[in-house]
């Protein structure tokens, strides 16, 4: 696959199949991400890790949930021992249309082990396709009303609302 001027596209992890940035019991591909970043970006970013900054607190608690957790709890369990750990209350959803009842069925799971749900859905703002430049032709129902994907604002909305943390 090339892009419009013939080139190769960048490849990113995505591409790779060996992950060795895990257990570094392999090799770094040509491409690898870990290995053409500078080490002073690593150091920075170790330093945000490091006492009781928020930053350092959520790296701890990831980890923590991982060692613990990894493969024997659920995704929606690990959010739920995670939220804990760092002290969130109010858990943002920002969810696809076409997730909306996973959503309402995760909010409700939350909702027993004593968080706070807050979603909101890709088509929040109701602003249809033309608006931003798509033709008629480009909609699934032709003529009609079409809301566009707006995870901008969604993003906005959780954070006026200002949820502790984001799935």
């Amino acid at each position: 696959m090339t892009d419009k001027n013939g080139a190769s596209p960048a490849k990113s992890c995505s591409e790779c199949g060996l992950l060795n940035c895990y257990r570094r019991d392999r090799y770094f591909p040509d491409f690898c991400l870990t290995e053409s970043t500078h080490p002073e970006q690593v150091a920075e970013t170790i330093e945000l890790y490091d006492g009781d900054s928020l930053d350092g607190r959520v790296a701890r608690a990831a980890a923590e949930v991982e060692g613990k957790y990894y493969g024997r709890l659920t995704r929606v369990e690990e959010i739920i021992a995670f939220a804990k750990r760092i002290e969130a209350k109010r858990i943002g959803i920002a969810t696809c249309m076409g997730l909306i009842e996973e959503s309402r069925i995760f909010a409700r799971i939350l909702r027993v082990h004593g968080l706070e749900p807050y979603a909101v859905v890709c088509k929040v703002g109701s602003v249809d396709k033309t608006a931003i430049g798509i033709s008629d032709e480009l909609k699934l129902c032709k003529g009609c009303f079409e809301g566009i994907c707006n995870p901008v604002l969604q993003a906005r909305v959780l954070n006026e609302a200002k949820t502790d943390l984001n799935h």
